[in-house]
C-alpha cells in the first residue's frame, strides 16, 4: 500500500510543507548565490528518473562556468567556489529538488539521480536502482555517501528498492539530518566531489540475497530495519 500510493502522497504533502516552511531560506540562498556567483542561480541538468526516463533536476549553482582554451569545461576542483563548498557541506544546494518531488519526478528518499551517460554502464542488477523514483537522500547518503565505492553505493540503492517501507524512509531522513550536521562523506578523498563512474569490473551481488552486515554501517544495518516492518 505504501509503495503503490502512500509514498507518493507522503512525498507530495511533505515536499509542499517543506517548500512553504523553508521558503525564506530558499530566498536567502538564492540571493546569496546571485550576489556571489552571479546568474544563473540554478543549476539544471537532465538526469535519469523512474525507469531511466530523463527529467530536469534543479539545484542551486555551486560552481563557476569556466572553460579552457579549447572551450572545454574545467575540472570540478577548479570551478568549485567557497560559496559552493558551503552550500554542498550544508546540503542547501539540494533544496530546489523539492520542486522535482512535487512534480512527481523525484521522491524524498530513493537512489540519487546520477548522470544520463551512466545508464549504459550499469550491470543489470545495478540498473534496478531505477525501479523507484530517485531521491533527495537515500541509503548510500547515510552510509558512506562519497567515501564509499560506486559498487557499494549501488548495493545500498538496490537493497532499498527491495526493502523500502514508510518507517525506513523516516529513519533515512532522520539520519540524513544528523549526517548534514556532522558533515560526513561530502567529498571523495582527492576529489572536489566524487570520481566519475566508469563501469564495474565485476558483477555485483544479487540484491534479493540477504546482504551481510558488512555491507552497511553499524548504525544502520538491515537487521535493524527489518524489525520495523
Amino acid at each position: 500500500m505504501y509503495r503503490r500510493r502512500g509514498k507518493r502522497l507522503f512525498d507530495l504533502v511533505a515536499a509542499i510543507a517543506a517548500l512553504v516552511i523553508l521558503s525564506p531560506m530558499l530566498l536567502l540562498v538564492a540571493l546569496y548565490v546571485r550576489v556571489r556567483l552571479g546568474s544563473p542561480i540554478f543549476f539544471t541538468q537532465r538526469r535519469p528518473g523512474l525507469h531511466g526516463m530523463p527529467f530536469t533536476i534543479y539545484k542551486f549553482r555551486t560552481m563557476q562556468n569556466l572553460f579552457d582554451d579549447q572551450g572545454l569545461l574545467l575540472s570540478d576542483a577548479r570551478r568549485m567556489t567557497r560559496v559552493g563548498r558551503l552550500l554542498r557541506a550544508s546540503s542547501l544546494d539540494e533544496l530546489p529538488e523539492l520542486i522535482n518531488v512535487i512534480k512527481g519526478e523525484m521522491s524524498l528518499v530513493g537512489p540519487r539521480p546520477l548522470l544520463m551517460e551512466y545508464l549504459e554502464l550499469y550491470t543489470p542488477e545495478q540498473a534496478r536502482r531505477h525501479e523507484v523514483r530517485p531521491g533527495i537522500t537515500g541509503m548510500a547518503q547515510i552510509n558512506g555517501r562519497n567515501e564509499i565505492t560506486w559498487e557499494q553505493k549501488f548495493e545500498r540503492d538496490v537493497w532499498y528498492v527491495d526493502h523500502h517501507i514508510f518507517l525506513l524512509d523516516l529513519k533515512i531522513m532522520l539520519h540524513t539530518v544528523v549526517k548534514i550536521f556532522k558533515r560526513e562523506g561530502i567529498t571523495k578523498q582527492g576529489h572536489s566531489t566524487t570520481e566519475a563512474f566508469m563501469g564495474s569490473p565485476i558483477e555485483m551481488p544479487i540484491a534479493n540475497e540477504e546482504p551481510g552486515l558488512e555491507v552497511f554501517s553499524e548504525e544502520f544495518v538491515p537487521s535493524k530495519v527489518e524489525t520495523l516492518s
